[in-house]
């Protein structure tokens, strides 16, 4: 730490504690901006034409051409964007009919259960399902996850919340919401589906039913048919957060490598599937699965990658471990196409929250770590960003709040933080905080100022025959080593360890060692060089 051009402290933040800044909060809102549509980056095409073949004509063509292609994808976009719009209308209904069933006391209050997720089905999917699911547009697994929630908290009944039985109810409760008439409803294996009304076939189908329900709201007595009424939250873009055991992912493999090459100029050749799964795949932490006791998380415990998905598209990966008091933050891949997002921060954001969450379900989970803190380097002061985050003292295991100690790193990269919580600056403190260091390296018994080899006796000063005998200790030891030696092997003691002078050094700052030297210098005045570096001077 001495030594090292980039000494390093580990950081940590108790997530209840936690007061985001201006910028941080400009970051949730660029999201959700983005997300609702009205923040649009475009990024910028290449033109992949042979430049020998382009001339005016050609020109001319391409720019028909593309002016087609855009006029189809805007309206492909359109469409896109209303299906969207209504899948997430049926997840606010389905959100609805969880709300009711709580109120009905058919699910237990006080439980924060997940948000629904409609999805449409693919027309390869309907092929392998059973005869009959031609007209299934939509589907959610929203009962699956009820269930799983409901199981891990301590009122959960396994015969009473089966995925199978809430999704019946959910069905039931949505088949008598009139906003939804018109549309078949029905419960399959524990999934509430959604049957179109339209025959199969129809081009339009997704129109049609839209339809359908601006008509039914018109009945209702809705003041407006229009979309912005029958859809009160509009998202354009769809933003999921996965929570998956670390394993091997080609898809995350792709976007790691894409980030790496681009973002810190690594050459293709150095990032290999190999060096990929030793670093972000493979861990020693075994997997802990979550319990109803209360001592482990829904997620439960080891190593983890969280995927960050927009429109089913995967755009950042962060690399994660849950221990039992901590969220630890390992590394965070995105696809530089979004950086206009500030992945890195938003996610932090994110795990914040989940540690605020499931805090509930697992008291004794409080901190958020973000690995080391180096101060001399500019790019990783981005830490101490996230208030009010603290510095653990590696000579004494203590933590420091980060606004204490950053005025010492300023100054100096390598300080010894222990005792600045408490204003101590005198070098005796700073001493003492050393001396703990050594005690588990260094045999506890000897603490008396004796000699250190145990196969030698104790030296004795011999008299010179002088006429004066009264005081024939006294007078030799003050006639040795008169002028000042070497204080670098001078031992010293304190609270049952001993230490070099040389080593006390390395890790203080010299012009805080004048006083200690100055003292020591007396010592070894007195005692001589020779004992100096062979009995302990105790500082007690």
């Amino acid at each position: 730490m001495q030594r090292t051009c980039c000494p390093s402290y580990t950081i940590r933040l108790k997530a209840s504690d936690f007061v985001p800044s201006k910028e941080q909060l400009q970051v949730n809102k660029r999201m959700q901006r983005f997300l609702d549509g009205k923040l649009d980056v475009r990024k910028p095409v290449q033109s992949k034409e042979d430049p020998s073949t382009s001339n005016a004509t050609g020109g001319c063509v391409n720019q028909v051409s593309n002016s087609v292609a855009d006029k189809s994808l805007s309206h492909n976009n359109k469409e896109e964007n209303k299906t969207e719009d209504f899948m997430h209308y049926l997840s606010n209904q389905i959100d609805n009919a969880v709300h009711e069933c709580i109120e009905g006391g058919e699910f237990p209050s006080g439980i924060q259960l997940p948000k629904a997720l409609v999805k449409k089905v693919s027309h390869a999917k309907k092929k392998l399902l059973a005869e009959g699911s031609e007209d299934l547009v939509y589907t959610s697994n929203i009962a699956y996850q009820i269930a799983a929630t409901l199981k891990c908290s301590q009122s959960a009944a396994t015969d009473v919340y089966q995925s199978k039985i809430i999704a019946e109810k959910l069905v039931n409760s949505l088949n008598h919401s009139a906003s939804i008439s018109g549309l078949s409803i029905r419960a399959c294996n524990g999934h509430v589906n959604f049957y179109s009304p339209v025959k199969h076939g129809s081009l339009d189908g997704d129109v049609q039913i839209v339809t359908l329900l601006e008509e039914s709201a018109k009945r209702n007595g809705s003041k407006s048919s229009s979309s912005k009424n029958v859809y009160p939250h509009r998202k354009k873009r769809k933003l999921e957060i996965r929570l998956k055991r670390s394993s091997f992912d080609p898809e995350e493999y792709a976007l790691y490598r894409q980030y790496q090459i681009k973002v810190h100029n690594d050459t293709p050749d150095n990032v290999t599937e190999n060096s990929y799964r030793t670093f972000l795949v493979d861990s020693p932490l075994l997997f802990v699965q979550p319990s109803i006791t209360g001592l482990v998380p829904p997620s439960g415990f080891g190593s983890f990658h969280q995927q960050y998905i927009i429109d089913g598209q995967l755009v950042a990966v962060g690399v994660i471990d849950i221990l039992p008091k901590c969220f630890s933050s390992k590394y965070f891949f995105w696809d530089p196409d979004f950086a206009f997002l500030s992945l890195g921060k938003y996610s932090a954001l994110q795990e914040i929250a989940w540690i605020k969450e499931n805090e509930v379900s697992c008291p004794s989970l409080q901190y958020y770590y973000l690995g080391y803190y180096v101060h001399s380097c500019s790019k990783m002061r981005y830490k101490a960003a996230y208030w009010p985050s603290e510095l653990l003292c590696p000579f004494q295991c203590q933590w420091v709040p980060f606004d204490v100690a950053r005025p010492l790193l300023d100054k100096k990269k390598y300080v010894v933080l222990s005792g600045l919580q408490d204003g101590e600056s005198s070098q005796s403190g700073i001493l003492e905080n050393i001396m703990e260091l050594q005690q588990d390296e260094i045999d506890q018994e000897d603490r008396n100022d004796v000699c250190i080899d145990n196969d030698e006796e104790m030296l004795e000063p011999k008299s010179e025959g002088s006429d004066d005998d009264s005081e024939p200790e006294t007078r030799n030891l003050m006639s040795v080593g008169i002028e000042d030696g070497n204080l670098t092997n001078i031992l010293i003691g304190l609270r049952g360890s001993r230490m070099r002078y040389k080593d006390i050094q390395q890790a203080s700052d010299p012009s805080d060692m004048d006083n200690l030297e100055a003292q020591l210098q007396r010592y070894q005045r007195v005692v001589g060089v020779e004992l100096s570096e062979r009995m302990i001077c105790s500082l007690d």
